[in-house]
Order: C-alpha cells, then sequence, then structure tokens
C-alpha cells in the first residue's frame, strides 16, 4: 500500500448520507493507479476515552473497500458480506484518517479484499473483506 506521507490532492465525494454524517468523505489518486478515501476527525468522532470511535473506523474501512470492489466490478453494485476488523493503534479526534483497500482476489460473484486506515505513518487498523457483485435480475 502507498506511503501516507505523500503529498495528495483530496475532492469531496459523495458517498451517501450516511458517510456524509460520518465524513465528509474525501479522495484522492494514490499514485498507483487507484485511490486513497479520508476524513477529517473531530470531537464529534470521539468516544468516551477520547479517542475516535472504532465504528468511525470501521466505516472508513467499509466504504474504502466497497468502492474498490465497485471499480473492480465495473461499477456493479457490491454489498458487504463480511468484514474483519483489527484494532492494531489509536488516533485521536483532529487526525486525517487515511483508507486504502486492495483487491486480492475476485471470483464470479465474490470479491476478496483487505485494507488499512493510518493516521500519518501509523497503522490504526487493518481489515480484511469479502464482497459480493450484486447483479440485476432480468
Amino acid at each position: 500500500m502507498t506511503d501516507a506521507r505523500e503529498e495528495k490532492t483530496w475532492k469531496p465525494l459523495n458517498a451517501g448520507a450516511f458517510m456524509a454524517n460520518v465524513g465528509p468523505l474525501m479522495a484522492a489518486h494514490d499514485g498507483e493507479g487507484g485511490y486513497v478515501y479520508a476524513i477529517d476527525t473531530a470531537e464529534q468522532h470521539a468516544n468516551a476515552l477520547g479517542l475516535v470511535h472504532g465504528g468511525v473506523i470501521t466505516a472508513l474501512l467499509d466504504q474504502a473497500i466497497a468502492m474498490v470492489a465497485w471499480h473492480a466490478a465495473d461499477r456493479a453494485p457490491t454489498v458487504t458480506v463480511q468484514m474483519d476488523t483489527r484494532f492494531v493503534g489509536a488516533a485521536k479526534p483532529g487526525a486525517r484518517l487515511e483508507a486504502r483497500a486492495k483487491l486480492r482476489q475476485a471470483t464470479g460473484s465474490m470479491m476478496f479484499l483487505d485494507a488499512e486506515i493510518v493516521d500519518g505513518a501509523r497503522i490504526v487498523a487493518l481489515a480484511s473483506a469479502v464482497m459480493k457483485i450484486s447483479r440485476k435480475v432480468a
């Protein structure tokens, strides 16, 4: 995955009402032909310990994974079947959390992806997910 310290040009991304409430969500080119997704956290993202809430982190992971799956599925809708998250660090409100996801394998209707969230150079969370490609029924 790409070094989080690179300069990026961030653009707002409309990812629906839920992510608008969590985010706003931003996207930037990752320098490898893909994208990195981010949110700027604030006090409203804090848990009772004063750290960024795990729900905010998992929402960002799920969104990044879904965007990469959607692109890999030629923009067919995808849904999360399973996502395993490992919290390996913490972030404080005020941090810009950046999420990167990578397609590991795809079958006819299933996709397997890995993702990470970083705060600068520090890894905050890792995830693995299974996504189902939702095809229209004729």
